[in-house]
């Protein structure tokens, strides 16, 4: 068989295992989300994007395959009254949820000390609370049908906890942890749950990132700007969630090395952390 038939009958095996499937991405107005849905919108997966800007969103939608049948759902993951009334419009305009990918977040780039009590509030406000609060609601939805599959986009920060970035790896240590539990207490209901920790990923994350008063960081990160891009990493992300693997970490050698002394040896790992230029 040659090479260029087996890339075919490879992508055609990704078309059948989510063409048709509803798929709802959060934050899919840039970055990781937009890729996401370019590579699951070419898999014919039918997608519910979200994110608080609609002109973003618009421009997404008209970049994907199939374009007219993707659903705007503009939100601000925070705002519980427009969450449960988002949820309502995928069931009255569509009838049911395949999967939900929490890919919504904020990042932060501050020392400890000269982060404010509210900034760390903001930060597990988005990326923790506002999280579980959408995924809990969205729960009779997809286990509707027998089951479905939720996706959460924590960090390899969520595993090492860095300078810098405290109350964020505190937020996406959370999220992972309340992600297990939901996998186990729903897996009998037919429930699957992924976690993906990104490593480095080329996106505006580290311009919207968090400083110690609550202001955007306004400026790319080098480690940011030298990374995979987010196509890349889509296109691993998707093809790792379809081959059921539930605890997917993507990034460079360093990332993913770190993430995997943190359970094999913390104490040396910390040595590595305390030497390393993460700002």
């Amino acid at each position: 068989m040659s090479c260029q038939i087996k890339q075919q009958n490879s992508r055609n095996m990704k078309n059948s295992a989510v063409q048709h499937k509803v798929i709802w991405i959060t934050g899919a107005s840039g970055g990781i989300g937009e890729a996401l849905a370019r590579e699951l919108a070419a898999d014919g997966a039918r997608l519910v994007l979200s994110a608080r800007r609609q002109t973003e969103l618009e421009r997404v939608r008209a970049s994907l395959a199939n374009s007219s049948q993707h659903l705007l759902l503009p939100l601000d993951i925070t705002d519980d009254m427009a969450v449960a009334s988002a949820i309502d419009t995928i069931q009255q305009q569509i009838g049911g949820l395949d999967w939900l990918i929490n890919n919504a977040g904020i990042s932060q780039r501050a020392l400890i000390v000269d982060t404010t009590a509210q900034t760390d509030r903001k930060l597990f406000e988005v990326d923790y609370f506002a999280q579980v609060n959408l995924t809990r609601q969205a729960l009779p939805l997809l286990l509707a049908d027998g089951g479905g599959k939720v996706v959460f986009v924590s960090s390899v920060a969520g595993l090492v906890g860095t300078q810098y970035r405290g109350s964020y790896s505190a937020a996406k240590a959370a999220l992972h942890l309340w992600a297990n539990s939901l996998r186990a207490e729903l897996f009998a209901q037919g429930l699957t749950v992924a976690t993906i920790f990104p490593g480095f990923v080329k996106t505006d994350v580290s311009r919207n990132a968090l400083t110690g008063d609550g202001s955007a960081l306004g400026s790319m990160d080098d480690a940011q700007a030298n990374a995979m891009s987010a196509d890349a990493f889509a296109e691993k992300a998707v093809k790792a969630l379809l081959t059921g693997k539930s605890y997917i970490v993507i990034g460079g050698l360093k990332e993913r090395l770190g993430a995997l002394m943190s359970r094999l040896s913390p104490e040396l790992l910390y040595k590595m952390v305390r030497k390393s230029k993460v700002r």
